[in-house]
């Protein structure tokens, strides 16, 4: 059977039977789990189907990333964001003033801050300060509150954006739908001026994107290309973009 003739079978699998683990998959085709995992996540990249832990299942026609909710989202290129993360906490230091804006890779960081001391971490993510709360470390968490969206588990709008534009931060770390070379980092969610005023707030910009998004572009800008200090993202960016990147004075951090 031919990689692209197993793909499709997959897919058509999963449509029809919904989660299936990736050892059963990998019975179903008579084929290692490594290339199961190989296969899905090429169909995880074409939008085509969602992992999660050990396992697999198809979305639904028409259900593009624009709509997904961070529970979702949580599960996509879940390993690169992982190292991305791990990479990423590298850039704090003890002591240091911090943003994480909502997003999935935002919040594999959070695990990795326990070996920080003494942070200072303002977010506008539910799903980050839950996570921070079972940490044994004693960080001071800040939250703007504003306008609470469901399905990102987060909090923008007015009275959110002013929280923001009354501190000032040692860094920020954000994520991005769509990384546009000529533009910057994008997204589809029309509630971005928040993440702007985080922008605004922190003295360096890291951002922190697996490389899938690069080449795809959201309608609105959020960190323009000139504001943006570091890129940490995984190997699979291509070599001309990172080129580019540096020739704009933006550091690239590879995991």
């Amino acid at each position: 059977m031919s990689m692209d003739n197993r793909r499709a079978r997959l897919l058509e699998y999963l449509r029809a039977n919904g989660k299936t683990s990736v050892n059963d998959l990998a019975d179903i085709f008579e084929t290692s789990g490594a290339t199961i995992r190989s296969d899905l996540r090429a169909l995880e990249n074409q939008g085509l189907l969602i992992r999660r832990y050990g396992s697999a299942e198809a979305t639904t026609p028409g259900h593009s990333s624009e709509d997904r909710s961070m529970d979702e989202k949580q599960t996509l290129n879940l390993d690169a964001k992982s190292k991305i993360a791990q990479r990423a906490v590298d850039f704090v230091a003890d002591g240091d003033s911090i943003i994480l804006d909502c997003g999935s890779t935002t919040l594999q960081m959070v695990h990795h801050l326990e070996r920080i001391m003494e942070l200072t971490l303002m977010t506008n993510s539910m799903h980050i300060v839950n996570a921070l709360s079972h940490l044994e470390a004693e960080h001071t968490v800040l939250m703007p509150g504003g306008t609470y969206r469901r399905k990102s588990a987060s909090f923008h709008g007015n009275v959110a954006e002013r929280a923001f534009q009354k501190f000032s931060f040692d860094k920020l770390f954000i994520g991005a739908d769509g990384f546009d070379l000529m533009q910057g980092t994008t997204t589809y969610n029309e509630a971005y001026q928040v993440s702007q005023a985080m922008c605004q707030a922190a003295n360096q910009i890291i951002v922190v994107t697996d490389s899938s998004k690069f080449g795809r572009r959201s309608p609105n800008v959020v960190v323009p290309l000139e504001k943006i200090d570091v890129v940490i993202t995984d190997s699979g960016i291509a070599e001309d973009d990172i080129r580019y990147l540096e020739s704009h004075d933006i550091q690239v951090v590879l995991v």
